[in-house]
């Protein structure tokens, strides 16, 4: 008969099998589903190893100009992966493996990566996650009917394309502010950079020979033999700009093009740079695609891809692609691509992200980058400033969120502009919205340039200037009069009222002030339990409140100030993490601005 010391002997020896049975599979959870299922049926797969350690970028919100910030988080970056990969990299190379290594994220692509190394791999403690590097095709609506969206009888109005008049564009170009200063980048199928109305706005023509170091980058290495059994006839690794399909170039005419051959324009911000990186082979992107690109963005390098200089980053990227969960980019890998936009909008570059063409049901904002909080998200609408049938709608609950998108909407609907070979196309799509929005952001910081890097403080802007719109499709609740809603964000952008009300407003890292002498800050933004709002030149009772998105107040606090510098705290203890808005006011004036609540 078992003694009671026995059995509570037995029972702690089950209890500790147990436990080290579950810490010896708790790597298995390291491994992307998809990564699994494709080594069962091929026996290798290419993926992106991501590190646990990740660089610290706080310190960048404290840094006023975007050259600072480029800088600062360049360093950051780079010097986490040099500390963190050196002796996993030297493991990949005893072991035979091709890999390259990241840094925009903390990590490292392997190609046709065995089962044994990745599951060695998935054991190692410096590892968080193992995910699929699978293709993703573009998701773009081609050439529309020869007639108009509702609500335009012509897609042409005057010597402008409709969607310039109707952001109003043009109207600001009468003001002097056409993105003179300003460099947009883009990634895409490529870019056919020698088209007559995209030529003299690409960064690397001077009007008499061209240099692309700095000012092109090619992330495609091989072929997708997923999905063609072809070379492409472009080839890869190409140190010359070209565009495999067609998109790219489109969008770049529609950011900063010049005119089609009748003398139309059909570029929002016409003296702006552009610069491009070809993220898609025919259409088809991975996540390491996407990554190269975003890194590249941060530090622009030479052809050789060398000697990175963030000094040449653009202020804006367009993003007219996205990954789909269907072709690798899943719930249990969204983090990656997160971390990576992130750290660019923590560099001083504004993340523009078409919202998508998976519409009109509601929580049809679905893939990378455009369900991520850092992005701005663009939807289309038409002439009459309804919402394009094809146009993602929020809220975003592929990842739980339950995140308000698109943050803004703009005209995606027979959009004229150049292609490859020097024709013109009418195209449609959140494609065609989102280089509009990137050409108004050239717009802003040329007509207020101490606006470059402040990207809260852009963003801030064009929600707030916004032409409302209002809708009854109640996406994620909203009501027929709420605005912002899941439909069209904060509306229809505005450019000539951003640009006024640009012209007032005292820029910090993430405010709008109606009166210059009147400064608010917070701090650290993004928070935790509480924040300090720097405060200078308020005096007297003055009011401090935060809403929801939704403008639902949600707490106010009345405080006796002089115009000296003061410290204030505010707890946000009993908020769950989100973004959320603040407004400091009193009879001399107000600012608004955006905080952001952490997870613990």
């Amino acid at each position: 008969m078992k003694t009671m010391k026995n059995i509570l002997f037995a029972l702690t020896i089950t209890l500790l099998t147990a436990n080290c049975a579950q810490a010896n599979d708790a790597w298995r959870a390291k491994i992307d589903p998809a990564v699994a299922k494709l080594l069962k049926s091929k026996g290798t797969a290419d993926v992106l190893v991501t590190l646990t350690a990740q660089a610290d970028l706080s310190g960048a919100q404290n840094l006023t100009t975007k050259e600072e910030k480029g800088a600062y988080v360049y360093q950051q970056l780079t010097q986490t992966a040099q500390n963190t990969q050196s002796e996993l990299l030297a493991t990949l190379a005893a072991e035979g493996i091709a890999y390259r290594s990241f840094w925009a994220v903390n990590a490292v692509w392997l190609s046709a990566a065995t089962t044994a190394s990745i599951e060695r791999l998935a054991q190692r403690a410096d590892v968080r996650l193992i995910e699929l590097d699978a293709s993703a095709h573009l998701n773009a609506l081609p050439i529309v009917p020869n007639t108009q969206a509702t609500g335009t009888a012509s897609r042409l109005l005057g010597n402008v394309t409709w969607g310039i008049n109707k952001i109003k564009a043009d109207q600001v170009w009468a003001l002097g502010f056409t993105g003179q200063g300003v460099t947009v980048g883009g990634q895409d199928t490529g870019y056919s950079w020698e088209e007559a109305p995209i030529k003299a706005k690409y960064r690397g023509w001077n009007g008499t020979t061209a240099n692309h170091n700095y000012n092109w980058h090619d992330a495609i290495h091989a072929r997708d033999s997923a999905h063609y059994t072809d070379d492409n006839p472009y080839g890869y690794n190409l140190i010359v700009p070209i565009d495999d399909h067609g998109h790219g170039t489109h969008t770049a005419g529609t950011m900063a093009g010049a005119t089609d051959t009748s003398g139309t324009s059909i570029g929002v911000a016409p003296n702006a740079k552009w610069i491009g990186c070809r993220n898609m082979e025919r259409g088809w992107g991975m996540p390491s695609t996407y990554i190269e690109c975003f890194q590249w963005f941060i530090a622009p390098t030479d052809l050789n891809n060398a000697n990175p200089n963030t000094a040449k980053a653009p202020h804006v990227i367009n993003n007219s692609w996205g990954c789909p969960p269907s072709e690798g980019c899943n719930t249990s890998n969204f983090s990656t691509m997160a971390t990576v936009v992130a750290n660019v909008k923590a560099a001083g570059i504004v993340v523009m992200q078409s919202a998508g063409n998976d519409g009109g049901n509601c929580s049809t904002v679905l893939t990378p980058a455009a369900i991520y909080e850092p992005a701005f998200s663009v939807g289309a609408t038409d002439g009459g400033d309804g919402i394009a049938g094809f146009s993602s709608r929020g809220p975003v609950t592929v990842d739980n969120s339950n995140r308000r998108k698109p943050n803004v909407s703009a005209p995606g609907v027979g959009i004229l502009s150049v292609l490859p070979g020097g024709g013109y196309a009418y195209w449609s799509g959140t494609s065609m919205a989102g280089p509009h929005v990137a050409g108004a952001v050239a717009l802003l910081i040329s007509a207020r340039p101490a606006l470059a890097g402040n990207v809260e403080l852009i963003e801030n802007i064009l929600e707030q200037t916004a032409e409302h719109l209002t809708t009854t499709e109640g996406c994620g609740g909203d009501s027929p009069t709420a605005s912002p809603n899941n439909t069209f964000g904060f509306g229809r952008i505005d450019i000539l009222a951003a640009v006024q009300q640009a012209q007032t407003v005292a820029v910090s890292s993430n405010s709008v002030s109606d009166k210059p002498n009147l400064h608010a800050a917070v701090i650290p933004n993004p928070a935790q339990n509480q924040v300090f709002f720097q405060l200078q030149g308020w005096s007297g009772a003055t009011e401090i409140s935060l809403f929801a998105t939704d403008g639902k107040q949600l707490q106010t606090e009345t405080v006796q100030l002089t115009p000296s510098y003061t410290l204030q705290p505010i707890s946000i203890a009993s908020l769950p993490a989100g973004v959320y808005f603040y407004t400091v006011k009193n009879g001399a004036g107000s600012q608004t601005g955006r905080l952001v609540k952490m997870e613990f």
